[in-house]
């Protein structure tokens, strides 16, 4: 059985926090990079922080950049990223997907076709 699970969306406040979890069963993130992507409705796809297959690099979108990070476990095969500071606009399903390589890009993260397994997405919203 193969699920990539994400987890810890729900309803926040504005200025509130979340840790939204990204657990693999039945195949290997250890190894990979790692991204978090989100859609809000009405947008298109957008990339927003991924880390190396070993935690020492990471690439962040300048909107989240001092808000989020993107810390990993891979004795848990487990991305996490945590938000603080959200905003309304951080309004989006989340998705954790698995890159084709140990790095990312240098800048950024690159297109959402080089990655390979994507989670379900979990729904974040902030609001009052």
């Amino acid at each position: 059985q193969l699920q990539f699970v994400e987890s810890g969306g729900g309803l926040v406040q504005p200025g509130g926090s979340l840790r939204l979890f990204c657990a693999a069963s039945g195949f290997n993130l250890n190894n990979y990079a790692v991204a978090w992507f989100r859609q809000a409705p009405g947008k298109e796809r957008e990339g927003v922080s991924c880390i190396n297959w070993n935690g020492g690099l990471t690439n962040s979108a300048d909107s989240v950049k001092g808000r989020f990070t993107i810390p990993r476990d891979n004795a848990k095969n487990t991305v996490y990223l945590h938000m603080n500071s959200l905003k309304p606009e951080n309004t989006a399903v989340y998705y954790c997907a698995r890159y084709t390589n140990v790095d990312p890009p240098e800048e950024g993260w690159g297109p959402p076709g080089a990655y390979e397994y994507w989670g379900q997405g979990t729904q974040v919203t902030v609001s009052t």
